[in-house]
């Protein structure tokens, strides 16, 4: 039975405190829902984002001021998260939630908590999920985005979200003040990013969260199946889905990521059919991620950016993936094109020692999905052209990691505290799927093995997918390290004349399972 909130609409009810319901019943004003426009974009921001059709959800996009009558006093910003522009020395996208529609959202910012001279307008976009009858109502989100361009590099700003009726100045609201730092000019001597998948809502996932966070890492990537709002993964129509679900998982990322930039890409679960184009038009109405000449209008998960001596390339596997083919091509061949190219461009960019890929779907993996032969055959030939350091995955609930793999074989055996040279050696891939979502194990009569725990070399027999949608056996000899728990990634990138990444993997516990190092130069 639902509760009644005594003339609150219970959708708008559901969505907001009990403080809020206060001040909105002392109003004595009642809710009047008014559809923004689309119109022109905040300067800066990804471009492009509708989508219609029978069953389709849509996304609307709005510069401030929106046309909601919805006073904002009562009104309170949640799930701030961020993400770098193309350059994240100079560029970073600030974006956040409201429970309905507000009137001229903006982003104060400055040098100081108590001197946010700078306010840059922010662009409202509207994402309707249409009712299905017996199952779930329409849902009504709202998502804003400021673009913070022309900053000072290596630089800590200050700065709050707000709108009409709620400035984040004022002493009332001064402590939603926060900050970030922007990527130094010059490669630092040392930094460290964080990387996981396959997160979802609950008690590990925000334990994960709150362990990365303790190493102070200057970005976190998040190699697809974000939060599970389509828990089924197919990317039909017919799907069960939870628009909710995105509410949840952005109030839980909000402690690290309204000052880690959190970097996303998409996952077979982020295929959300119910808006277009795709089934990405949720992604481009939440996320603000680097426009890298890619379309970013219809692939958000597609994208490079430089921070340091590293250049960090996002990947959308939907695109290649023999196992779940929805987005099978949906590119035409364009995502490969531009990543042979941006692989060129950063392998001869002198000032990037290492090259990151990461991407949902597995290229080497013995876990329940085992490996994608789609994702092979597309990618890992660019990969060994261009001498790729490390490749991050998910979609295995686990964590796994191969030797340094070269032609499909072992290059060079990678035990726990290894080192490889990809130049000689091949390329160390990882399964970084134990971010938060239920666990999978491995194939029958495998052993973990990992820091600490270590099972004698192996073969394992597994299989991978292949473009028919059949799966073919295969005995590897690449598996190296198997943990089955939850887990991260903790990659200390390092300059200088020997350059080098020093990966580790964490459980949720803060023990090491695993530690290797890629170097070149030495």
């Amino acid at each position: 039975m639902e509760i009644p909130h005594f003339g609150i609409p219970p959708e708008l009810a559901r969505r907001m405190s009990m403080a809020e319901q206060h001040e909105y019943l002392r109003t004595r004003l009642s809710r009047r829902r008014t559809l923004v426009t689309a119109g022109a974009v905040a300067g800066g921001l990804l471009t492009g984002c509708s989508g219609s059709g029978p069953g389709s959800g849509t996304a609307t996009r709005s510069p401030s001021p929106s046309t909601s009558k919805a006073p904002g006093s009562f009104i309170t910003p949640f799930g701030r998260h961020l993400a770098f522009g193309a350059d994240p020395k100079t560029q970073m996208r600030i974006s956040w939630q409201v429970p309905l529609a507000v009137r001229r959202p903006y982003v104060r910012v400055g040098l100081r908590p108590d001197d946010l001279g700078r306010r840059i307008e922010a662009e409202l976009r509207d994402l309707h999920t249409p009712e299905l009858k017996g199952v779930r109502p329409a849902v009504e989100q709202y998502y804003l985005h400021a673009a913070l361009d022309g900053l000072r590099p290596d630089t800590t700003y200050y700065y709050g979200v707000g709108h009409e009726g709620f400035d984040p100045a004022s002493p009332r609201h001064r402590s939603s003040v926060t900050s970030f730092r922007t990527a130094p000019a010059s490669a630092p001597e040392r930094f460290v990013f964080t990387a996981f998948g396959d997160q979802g809502v609950g008690e590990e996932a925000a334990l994960n969260d709150r362990l990365l966070l303790r190493r102070s890492p200057a970005f976190h990537l998040h190699a697809g199946d974000i939060c599970y709002a389509d828990p089924t993964g197919k990317g039909k129509e017919s799907d069960v889905f939870d628009a909710g679900q995105w509410d949840r998982f952005l109030k839980q990322t909000e402690p690290v990521a309204r000052s880690v930039p959190w970097m996303v890409t998409t996952g077979n679960h982020d295929m959300e059919a119910w808006y277009s184009p795709d089934g990405y038009g949720g992604q481009l109405a939440r996320f603000s991620l680097p426009d890298s000449g890619f379309d970013a209008r219809t692939a958000p998960g597609v994208y490079a950016f430089t921070y340091g001596n590293v250049g960090v390339v996002a990947l959308d596997a939907n695109d290649v993936s023999y196992e779940i083919p929805a987005n099978f091509g949906y590119t035409e061949g364009r995502q490969t094109t531009w990543l042979d190219k941006k692989l060129g461009e950063l392998r001869a960019d002198a000032s990037v020692d290492f090259i990151v890929v990461f991407f949902h779907h597995c290229a080497y993996s013995t876990s329940t999905h085992a490996s994608d032969g789609g994702v092979r055959a597309e990618w890992l030939p660019l990969f060994a052209r261009h001498q790729v350091d490390l490749v991050i995955n998910g979609h295995n609930h686990v964590y796994e990691r191969t030797d340094a793999i070269r032609n499909g074989e072992v290059g060079r055996p990678v035990p726990v505290g290894g080192t490889t040279d990809p130049r000689r050696d091949g390329i160390v891939y990882v399964t970084a799927g134990g971010g938060g979502k239920e666990l999978y194990g491995f194939p029958d009569g495998v052993r973990e093995s990992y820091e600490g725990n270590t099972a004698d070399r192996e073969s394992v027999d597994t299989f991978r997918w292949t473009k028919s949608r059949d799966t073919r056996a295969e005995s590897v000899q690449w598996s190296r390290v198997r943990y089955r728990g939850f887990s991260f990634l903790s990659v200390e990138a390092v300059s200088g004349a020997a350059p080098r990444l020093k990966v580790s993997a964490l459980a949720s516990s803060g023990e090491r399972i695993d530690h290797f190092e890629v170097r070149r130069g030495a």
